[in-house]
């Protein structure tokens, strides 16, 4: 029999070791394992293992809350039959994660619509299942954070903060325009993560027209330099999912422009008539 003193100082000891799961299970897992004849490792085994499930659980779900998703979307969610322009196998292969661990990039370009934010969120949360850190911004917003720490005397402090995200989401490159400000704080932001850690940017822009979301096509050049060195760029030229029903009602009859992104070569951007080109 295991005496009243054994038995308290082990709840203590739990409670001290914040092994709060295991503690809160002993007693009627105990019980339930004397009636079943289970061996001593066998009732071990199991309260250790619910304690690791727990503690998994609850570090995801603060890894999703600090992510600040402005939405949860799966990838399994994503309808590859409304948008035949994207190869299935290639947003599959994302899911391993492999361009998180090796430190790359991730552009999805693409008119408004197409599920860009969609694929962006549904890895960021398969990076989370898998253990690592992630942050989604809408570029604007950020950029505006990035100046204001600037006003401040603290952006070295922001950019080693968001350096420590394993991947940085970045959603809607080019919806709204950056001053010369902003662009120099963005600037920061891209060589910080250089080599280092895995973003991805959502955008309606091709790259030839980021000359304009910085207002300064060589700033814009210097950042494309860094963030197309080591990425997989995805061009999406479907229709607008949040057309489609009213499409489907003859409400809407509008065809949504298509991105036509020139394929990369020996590591740079082929330019088109008005478009740069990488150094």
């Amino acid at each position: 029999m295991v005496s009243e003193f054994l038995y308290e100082r082990l709840h203590h000891n739990l409670r001290l070791l914040k092994l709060t799961t295991f503690e809160s299970i002993l007693d009627n897992h105990l019980e339930i394992a004397i009636k079943e004849g289970r061996s001593f490792m066998e009732i071990l085994d199991y309260l250790v293992d619910q304690e690791i499930q727990s503690k998994e659980a609850r570090s995801q779900a603060l890894r999703m809350r600090i992510a600040c998703f402005p939405f949860e979307k799966q990838i399994d969610d994503f309808d590859f039959k409304y948008q035949p322009s994207l190869d299935k196998t290639v947003i599959k292969d994302m899911t391993s994660l492999r361009f998180v661990r090796n430190a790359e990039n991730v552009v999805f370009l693409g008119p408004p619509g197409v599920g860009k934010t969609h694929l962006a969120i549904g890895l960021g949360i398969e990076a989370i299942k898998a253990g690592f850190k992630v942050y989604f911004a809408n570029a604007s917003s950020l950029v505006e954070k990035l100046e204001m720490a600037d006003n401040e005397n603290k952006l070295d402090e922001k950019l080693r903060n968001l350096s420590k995200f394993h991947l940085l989401i970045i959603d809607e490159m080019g919806y709204l325009p950056f001053n010369d400000y902003g662009a120099h704080c963005f600037f920061q932001l891209v060589s910080r993560r250089y080599e280092k850690a895995a973003t991805i940017f959502t955008s309606n822009k091709s790259f030839g027209e980021w000359g304009d979301i910085f207002k300064d096509h060589v700033i814009a050049s210097a950042i494309l330099d860094r963030i197309l060195h080591h990425c997989v760029t995805v061009n999406i030229k479907g229709d607008s999912y949040r057309l489609k029903e009213r499409r489907r009602q003859g409400v809407v009859q509008i065809a949504s422009p298509c991105v036509i992104q020139p394929e990369p070569q020996n590591g740079k951007v082929l330019s088109r008539p008005g478009e740069i080109s990488l150094p």
